[in-house]
């Protein structure tokens, strides 16, 4: 059985706190120590476990309360702690700031109490001294069963004003476990959506880890911060879901979006997708001139690919033979900036053209939770197949398609594009706590296996809708 061990939550006050700083900065300076650091992130994101997944040499997990449902959540944390030293969860937003979600907390401190997980709480102190004191027991007693256990104060002006920041959080009993000085060395690259991914420079945001490593190493306690880790209390927890494998024959061959464009992808979907028994063979739309070769399925994900429209543009053999492949039937599932890439354009770029819309982007962020349900059949279930995920996206679609029925709290609507053999839609899916959606996929992708397959395409690319 999984067993959840030595493990902590990094959270912040509010969001842009250095949460994010602190807490891939404490797994690359325990990495660097030679421990074998586990990595989650509270919530839907996608960025910040890759810069995770960097730091520790693992993949990144997520674990949010309102897509996978509170009780698998201590699986999904105890799966990403898995022959691991530590486990570290990063937080989302501040500590109390939950999903907005009727009958589903999902903040941080919620994640932490259902977890077990002592917090350890990254503070901004750049404009306070003493009024500290008044933050951290705020934060520390609003609800006794999350156990604030440690401070970092973050943006500290120097020596003098450390010691003011400790001597007003000295009667509070909270230890303070690091000391971080004003540096601009540890601003992140930041985008409209949070931080600059991973994938579109690895190499520079690798060089930057060490630097951060030793900064956290300087100025916080490891040793402390290990102990308190280790003072959660050791339980075992259910087996997450498994997806079941798909029957007979051929292999099932998914052609796997990848590349700076295309990133966002949760580690379970393809987890699940694998445990079908299918076979993910990726390939960059960036630079890739064909999907690959015998592929049944094709699997694209989210990303910036507004980051990258002339590039994708140019790539007019590769637009023209995925154009042909799914006019011919190929299964195909594209979440986000996947659907972006299969419309006919992207701010007046030329994409692939298999879905009669054009995407732009916008200065105005939709944002949520999202309930959906099909209208019409598709590789992921027949019509009236409820699916649960969240939107994030400063880009719209023209027509908005209207093969879902999104439900929020905040109202209804339409969007996305569905049939037989395809899936397009804004929603990001995660599918820790349930695989059904990969084994509708790729039993559907079997069930055309051998008849609809890539191929090679004629120079003309017919195009087909």
């Amino acid at each position: 059985m999984p067993t959840l061990g030595p493990r902590l939550v990094v959270a912040g006050t509010h969001s842009g706190a250095g949460k994010t700083t602190v807490a891939v900065g404490l797994m690359a300076a325990l990495a660097a120590r030679g421990l074998t650091v586990g990595a989650a992130k509270v919530g839907p994101d996608f960025i910040d476990p890759g810069y995770h997944t960097l730091a520790t040499g693992r993949p990144g997990r997520n674990l949010d309360a309102w897509l996978c449902g509170e009780e698998h959540l201590g699986a999904l944390a105890a799966a990403a702690g898995k022959g691991t030293d530590v486990l570290v969860v990063e937080g989302v937003m501040g500590l109390f700031d939950g999903s907005a979600q009727p009958g589903c907390d999902g903040s941080t401190a919620a994640v932490a109490r259902m977890l077990g997980c002592p917090v350890l709480l990254v503070v901004d102190a750049s404009a306070m001294s003493g009024s500290v004191a008044a933050v951290v027991h705020g934060f520390a007693t609003l609800d006794p069963r999350v156990r604030v256990a440690g401070v970092v104060l973050n943006r500290v002006g120097g020596p003098g004003h450390a010691l003011l920041l400790r001597e007003a959080l000295e009667p509070l009993g909270i230890p303070v476990l690091g000391v971080l000085a004003t540096d601009d060395a540890l601003v992140w690259r930041e985008r409209h959506l949070g931080l600059v991914p991973i994938a579109e420079d690895p190499a520079g945001v690798q060089g930057s880890l060490a630097g951060l490593a030793a900064a956290i190493t300087a100025g916080c306690d490891l040793n402390a911060i290990l102990a308190l880790a280790r003072s959660a209390p050791r339980r075992t927890e259910a087996a997450p879901p498994t997806a079941r494998p798909v029957d007979g024959g051929e292999v099932v061959r998914v052609a796997l979006a990848v590349g700076p464009a295309f990133s966002f992808m949760y580690p379970e979907n393809l987890e699940a997708l694998r445990a079908t028994g299918a076979e993910l063979v990726p390939f960059d739309p960036l630079t890739d001139p064909a999907l690959p070769e015998g592929c049944h399925a094709l699997y694209c994900g989210g990303g910036f690919p507004e980051v990258y429209g002339p590039a994708l543009a140019t790539n007019e053999p590769l637009r023209r033979a995925t154009r042909a492949a799914l006019a011919g039937g190929l299964i195909a599932w594209a979440e986000c900036g996947g659907f972006l890439w299969l419309c006919d354009a992207l701010d007046d770029h030329p994409m692939v053209g298999a879905i009669p819309a054009s995407a732009r982007m916008t200065p105005d962020l939709t944002l949520g939770y999202r309930e959906a349900l099909t209208r019409v059949a598709s590789p992921l279930g027949p019509a009236g197949t409820t699916l649960r995920g969240h939107e994030f996206h400063h880009s719209c679609v023209d027509p908005p398609g209207g093969a879902l029925t999104l439900h929020s709290r905040w109202g209804s609507g339409t969007g996305g594009y569905a049939s037989s053999s395809l899936f397009a839609s804004f929603l990001h899916q995660h599918l820790g706590a349930d695989p059904t959606p990969a084994e509708r996929f790729v039993a559907c992708a079997a069930g055309h296996r051998g008849r609809r397959r890539v191929s090679t395409p004629s120079p003309s690319g017919r195009r087909g809708r």
